[in-house]
C-alpha cells in the first residue's frame, strides 16, 4: 500500500470497528463503557502511521483508535470488549485498558492524564539505555488541567527525552466546553513555555499529522534531542461515553459540529483513492472485522480462578 491507501485503511477500520460495537452494544454482550473516537480517527492514523512498530504509544480511555491505528490484533480487542478470556487483557482490562505490546499499544488509563508520565518513563528508559527511537503520548484538552501535565512537560524538557506529546484537542472535557475551564485557548504555549518545540494542526488533516509526527519522530531517531509537541484540533462527534449523539444536553450544537462533519476523514481521505482500490482494501477490512466479532462471539469467558491472578494483596 502507498501512503494514501495506509491512512484510508487505519481510518476507515476504526470507524467501522466503532459502528460495528455500535450496533452490538445494546444487546449487552459487551459490558465494558466505549468512549469512541468516531470524527477523530485522523489523529490516532496520523501518529501511528509515522512511527516504527517498536515506537510505543501510550493512550486514553478512548483507546479503541490509538490501538487498532498501532496495529494491535483486532481479534484480541473484540475479544476484549466483550470480557473473554481471549482478550488481549484476559477480559479484565475492557474498552479503556487496550494493550498489544507486540506493536507498541502499550495502552491507556481510565483516570485522565496518567498515561502522561507513563510515556515520559519508557522514554527515559529508552534514553539511558541509548535507544534512538520515540515515545508518544496521546491525551485530550482535559489533561492539561492536571498537575502531573506540567511536571511532566518539566521533566521531559529538563532531561531531554526522545518522545512526543500528542493532545487530542477536541474542546470539551466531557461536556464541559475548553473555554469555560481555561482563560486562553493556548494549550500548545503552555508547552513552549519549557522551551519544547510546539506544532499545531488545527484541521484534522490526517497528512498535516502525519507529516508533524513523522519530523519529530525522524528527528528523535537521528538522535536530536527532544521533546516535542503537537497540537491537533479535531472534533468528537458522538457523546462523551456511549454510542449515540448528545445534541439534546445542550452543552453543543449540531451547528457547531457542521464544518466538521463536512471534514469526515473517511470520505476525505477515501476521496483520494482509486474506486476499485478502495473497495478492495474496504471489503479485506470488513472482513477482518466480521471475523474478529465473530471470534469474540465464540471464545469462552475467563475460568473464575482468574478473579484471583494479576491482582495485589497482602
Amino acid at each position: 500500500m502507498n501512503l494514501e491507501e495506509k491512512l484510508y485503511a487505519s481510518i476507515y477500520r476504526i470507524r467501522r470497528v466503532e459502528e460495528v460495537v455500535c450496533d452490538v452494544y445494546p444487546s449487552d454482550k459487551i459490558r465494558s463503557p466505549v468512549h469512541l473516537s468516531i470524527g477523530q480517527e485522523a489523529v490516532s492514523a496520523g501518529v501511528c502511521e509515522a512511527l516504527l512498530p517498536e515506537e510505543a504509544v501510550y493512550g486514553t480511555y478512548r483507546s479503541h483508535a490509538t490501538y487498532l491505528a498501532k496495529g494491535g490484533d483486532i481479534r484480541k480487542m473484540i475479544a476484549e470488549l466483550y470480557g473473554k478470556d481471549a482478550g488481549c487483557c484476559r477480559g479484565k482490562g475492557g474498552s479503556m485498558h487496550l494493550i498489544d505490546p507486540a506493536v507498541g499499544a502499550l495502552g491507556g488509563s481510565a483516570i485522565v492524564a496518567t498515561n502522561i508520565p507513563h510515556a515520559a518513563g519508557h522514554a527515559y528508559a529508552d534514553k539511558i539505555r541509548g535507544r534512538k527511537r520515540a515515545t508518544v503520548a496521546m491525551f485530550g484538552d482535559g489533561a492539561v488541567e492536571e498537575g502531573v501535565f506540567y511536571e511532566t512537560l518539566n521533566f521531559a524538557a529538563l532531561k531531554k527525552l526522545p518522545m512526543i506529546f500528542v493532545c487530542e484537542n477536541n474542546s470539551y472535557a466531557i461536556h464541559s466546553p475548553l473555554l469555560t475551564r481555561q482563560p486562553l485557548d493556548n494549550i500548545s504555549a503552555r508547552a513552549a513555555v519549557f522551551g519544547i518545540p510546539t506544532e499545531i494542526i488545527d484541521d484534522g488533516d490526517v497528512f498535516k499529522i502525519y507529516d508533524a509526527v513523522k519530523r519529530a519522530a525522524t528527528a528523535i531517531r537521528e538522535g536530536k534531542p527532544g521533546p516535542f509537541f503537537i497540537e491537533c484540533k479535531i472534533y468528537r462527534w458522538m457523546e462523551h461515553v456511549g454510542i449515540g449523539e448528545d445534541w439534546k444536553f445542550g452543552y453543543r450544537t449540531r451547528d457547531e459540529a457542521e464544518a466538521w462533519l463536512e471534514k469526515d476523514p473517511v470520505k476525505v481521505c477515501g476521496a483520494l483513492i482509486d474506486e476499485k482500490r478502495r473497495a478492495e482494501i474496504e471489503k479485506e477490512i470488513e472482513e477482518e472485522i466480521r471475523d474478529a466479532f465473530a471470534f469474540a462471539e465464540s471464545t469462552p469467558f475467563p475460568d473464575l480462578k482468574e478473579l484471583y491472578t494479576d491482582v495485589y494483596k497482602n
